[in-house]
């Protein structure tokens, strides 16, 4: 059995609904096929919620109408039968029902949670009435019956995989099985969800809960690229990668996986693949536990980059100091991204900035703190990077016309990560694209 999971372009107009429907249906292999919401209903369902944390109940009133108007229009181009159109508009009825009595009651996060969930509901729903209107043979399994996370948000992968064995044990002559990203329980038996993204989360993590024989992530893209395109003139598609290129990769800004969805697959050896919706014949990238290639392989940027530069004479030969540094860090629950230390200072950077304002009132009562904002991370990834003779040496020199604020180097054997002022982030990339792939 494997893992299709469809994201939200893929699923986002009724007719790409019909091209997922046609490659669900090719070959005989067994499958679960994930879906997220409709493109553009996330942000939709995002700001209902914060209109309603705001308590402007017009504004949450006019969002959802404009939602429930897409909504409207989309099923009557989705499916044609006067069955399959009653079910569908029920279907659509039912969610925006619940999203309008919500205007009625106190808002809270747990209701924020519920909110979030009805995008992947909606579009879950809706296909599932496709497939039952052309008499596709397909099992409907609500996410909220086997996905779960624990009382620090990490997903329960041993419970995930016994709940959905015990539920695939009862369909044993199915071979279509339909169901939702991003959406779970949590500890407390509320609807939760796996943060932005979190689509590719469920597929990593029920490929690894049933040890699936692939996790194909189908995007709008022929797979990894080993550059942005969309700053990047004349990036190309990869054809392999390791599971620690593609992580690191997808940690530094590579769009097309999200960064959690790499170590479930990894635990377990599944291979991902990430292919492209709109051309399904294109190789697209395989992510594999082991590579033969050497070298530079593919550039991530990152930005949203705060650079905090801690400095105390104190530090010189001082036993202990990093470890106070870090724990102001642990404390708020920020993470960090690069570190670069000498004698007397250590830098390091965050993209969390909830709790800044502590963290430098805590640091400057034993040392002084100076900090950069709007820096741009570019992550520099390939197999031993890091031990190809001249790797460093040509990075730099790629980035002899822009000023560099940390590099780091060494800390993992895939990857090179220099940090700079987000404004020179353009010609960055397309500097080290140049110099570092031959074409």
């Amino acid at each position: 059995m494997k893992i299709m999971k469809f994201g939200g372009t893929s699923v986002g107009r009724p007719e790409r609904m019909h091209q997922v429907k046609d490659l669900i249906t090719r070959g005989e292999e067994s499958k679960i096929v994930v879906l997220s919401a409709l493109s553009g209903t996330t942000n939709s369902l995002v700001n209902i919620g914060e209109a309603l944390a705001a308590a402007d109940k017009v504004l949450a009133k006019a969002k959802i109408d404009e939602l429930h108007t897409h909504y409207n229009e989309f099923y009557p181009k989705l499916v044609t039968t006067e069955t399959a159109r009653k079910k569908a508009q029920e279907i659509i009825k039912e969610h925006f029902e619940f999203l309008n009595i919500l205007l009625k009651i106190s808002f809270n996060e747990a209701i924020n949670r519920d909110i979030l969930a009805q995008g992947e509901l909606l579009s879950t729903k809706l296909f599932y009435t496709l497939l039952e209107e052309l008499k596709i043979p397909a099992v409907f399994l609500s996410a909220l019956d086997f996905m779960s996370i624990d009382e620090n948000a990490e997903p329960e992968l041993q419970k995930i995989s016994d709940r959905l064995k015990s539920i695939l044990a009862q369909h044993p002559e199915d071979t279509i099985f339909i169901t939702q990203g991003f959406i779970c329980k949590n500890h407390l038996n509320e609807v939760d969800n796996l943060k932005r993204g979190g689509s590719d989360y469920t597929a990593s993590l029920i490929a690894a809960a049933i040890q699936a024989t692939a996790c194909e992530i189908w995007t709008d893209i022929d797979g990894m690229h080993n550059n942005d395109p969309r700053i990047v003139d004349k990036t190309r598609p990869i054809a392999e990668m390791s599971f620690d290129e593609a992580a690191e990769l997808a940690y530094f800004g590579a769009k097309i996986l999200h960064p959690a969805s790499i170590w479930p697959a990894q635990q377990f050896n599944v291979p991902v693949k990430l292919l492209n919706t709109m051309d399904p014949e294109a190789n697209g990238t395989l992510i594999k536990a082991k590579v033969e290639s050497i070298g530079v392989k593919a550039i991530a940027a990152k930005d949203g980059i705060t650079a905090i530069k801690i400095k105390s004479s104190r530090m010189l030969l001082a036993y202990g100091f990093l470890r106070k540094v870090f724990e102001i860090f642990e404390k708020y629950k920020t993470p960090i991204d690069m570190i670069t230390t000498s004698e007397v200072a250590v830098s390091v950077t965050i993209d969390d900035l909830s709790h800044l304002e502590h963290i430098l009132e805590e640091l400057g009562t034993f040392c002084s703190v100076e900090v950069d904002r709007d820096q741009t991370i570019i992550c520099i990834v390939g197999n031993m990077v890091s031990e190809s003779k001249g790797a460093i040496q040509s990075v730099i020199d790629s980035l002899i016309e822009y000023p560099v604020r940390m590099v780091s180097f060494g800390g993992s054997r895939h990857n090179v990560s220099v940090l700079v002022d987000s404004k020179f982030k353009k010609e960055a990339l397309q500097s080290l694209n140049q110099d570092l792939f031959t074409w």
